[in-house]
């Protein structure tokens, strides 16, 4: 399972508390529940990181360590999910983010989408609304969406290995 690789690479708390630059963020940082991989906590971790992804700003990643504070969501894994927007699909993402936008706010007037950095400057004014309406949007519904298969996912999954741990018995009382 996924959970055992990844647990390699988490920082243990004692390692947490020698890092200088984690202590501007109080003490809640250090709590074991952030850094546990759990269930809810992936779940949470996911739709955390996944909403942020889809925001266009500057610092997602501190946004979403922030946020996965309160939300009691794994920290290392709400900073990884923000990546799934990155250089190479950032254009595309904000693209459908943008036109998603324009279908709720109605902004028809700049169908004509050019990617460059000239064009986007030139027409941010009357970009920005449905490009952040859109971001909003679809962070939401992608979080959501994630935040489900996680919990879904699982839950068969441990069904599958109870199932099996079952099986063995059973097999093991019979030989």
């Amino acid at each position: 399972m996924p959970k055992r690789f990844l647990q390699k690479y988490i920082p243990r708390p004692e390692k947490l508390r020698e890092n200088k630059a984690l202590k501007i963020l109080g003490s809640k940082v250090y709590e074991p529940d952030l850094w546990h991989m759990n269930r809810k906590s992936i779940a949470k971790a996911c739709w955390n990181g996944l909403f942020w992804a889809a925001i266009p700003m500057p610092l997602q990643m501190l946004a979403a360590a922030l946020l996965a504070i309160p939300l009691r969501a794994n920290i290392p894994l709400s900073i990884a999910m923000v990546w799934i927007t990155n250089p190479i699909t950032m254009p595309f993402v904000f693209y459908f983010n943008y036109l998603i936008g324009s279908l709720f706010v109605g902004d028809d007037s700049d169908r004509d989408f050019h990617l460059s950095v000239e064009w986007i400057w030139a027409k941010i004014e009357h970009i920005w609304l449905p490009l952040y309406t859109g971001s909003v949007i679809v962070g939401m519904v992608v979080g959501l969406l994630s935040y489900i298969a996680v919990l879904v996912l699982w839950r068969m999954h441990v069904i599958k290995r109870w199932k099996n741990r079952k099986q063995n018995r059973k097999k093991k009382s019979q030989a």
